[in-house]
């Protein structure tokens, strides 16, 4: 089964630089966060499987396939049949994680996923990286769409970690739900943090991450740090925001969410991906259908392509920086 797509056979979990990650001036390494708990995960339980479509450092999958060859199944540069593939293979018992760059895998892979997973709730696990406008390849490499294409599939869970110290987490939470799931994840390009008095990553489950009343700011993946500069910001203004960490876009915690939007005076969402059909139109479909008005702004990619850059250049030219978020929370109470 095993096969590999070249390159050292070396491994000691740390990476330099690859072209989907931009690493510091002085080259430190950083640890693989995903890939190490992919390869802790497998060496417990041998019907985890790692396949890949020739991204394997880019996925950081190398791990598994350096350290355990046999769980490892380089698949080539065809993402629809490496969905196939890995249908199969959990028919057959095992346990897929099937990995790509976001855009690729949903995309070029959707009816393959929506036909061959999200139909029969195969025990697939999909996992994208490079998730939104973050990257420095341009519009074919940006994934803007991928969370509106999976929240439409039935019977797909979808995770967006916050932090890659969460990445752990979301591995075990993929692994404890019995169906397909779609994890969107990015590379670190410094030594991660783990967040202090939060609780662990769950589906289905919101988390509170900075307190205040005077607005709520719901934010995923990339953007949860963005959203708790802005509260920091916020906070030396005299305005208190609650910064909302929705990992787990589907299921979404509709419970936690009423709760949280009941004790604020504006909503803001915030999001590496379209405005349309992401967490902003998913909140909005919670205030709607429970008849909530407030004033709402959505921050994301306003229905349009990006081009490469710098995650700090596209944030700030595209509306997802922290001050973007600061305006909208100052433009909601003044409204």
């Amino acid at each position: 089964m095993a096969k590999t797509d070249g390159g050292p056979r070396k491994s000691d979990a740390l990476h330099l630089d690859d072209f989907s990650v931009k690493q510091q001036p002085n080259h430190q390494t950083v640890p693989k966060y995903y890939g190490e708990a992919l390869l802790a995960a497998a060496r417990t339980d041998s019907s985890i499987l790692a396949l890949t479509a020739d991204l394997t450092a880019p996925t950081e999958t190398d791990l598994v396939r350096d350290h355990l060859p046999d769980q490892f199944v380089m698949v080539g540069i065809a993402e629809a049949n490496m969905v196939g593939v890995g249908a199969g293979l959990a028919r057959a018992g095992f346990i897929p994680f099937v990995h790509s760059f976001s855009v690729f895998l949903s995309r070029r892979s959707f009816d393959q996923i929506a036909m061959q997973i999200a139909y029969p709730k195969t025990n697939v696990k999909l996992v994208g990286f490079m998730p939104g406008i973050d990257s420095l390849l341009g519009v074919s490499h940006q994934a803007i769409d991928d969370i509106v294409l999976m929240r439409a599939l039935p019977n797909m869970t979808i995770l967006e970690p916050a932090n890659p110290a969460d990445y752990e987490d979301a591995v075990a939470a993929a692994l404890a739900h019995e169906g397909p799931v779609y994890l969107r994840l990015y590379r670190a390009t410094t030594p991660a943090t783990p967040m202090d008095g939060v609780s662990p990553l769950q589906a289905g489950k919101i988390r509170h991450l900075h307190h205040g009343t005077d607005a709520a700011i719901f934010a995923t993946g990339l953007m949860v740090e963005q959203a708790l500069n802005a509260a920091e910001d916020l906070k030396s203004q005299s305005i208190n925001a609650s910064v909302i960490d929705c990992a787990s876009l589907k299921p979404l915690d509709v419970a936690g969410i009423l709760d949280v939007i009941s004790q604020s005076k504006v909503i803001v969402t915030a999001e590496n991906h379209t405005i349309i059909g992401g967490l902003g139109s998913a909140i909005a479909e919670i205030m709607a259908s429970n008849n909530i008005a407030r004033p709402f702004f959505r921050i994301g990619v306003q229905d349009c392509f990006a081009e490469g850059g710098s995650r700090a250049f596209l944030f700030g030219k595209y509306g997802l920086s922290a001050s973007d978020i600061a305006a909208a929370v100052k433009q909601g109470l003044t409204s």
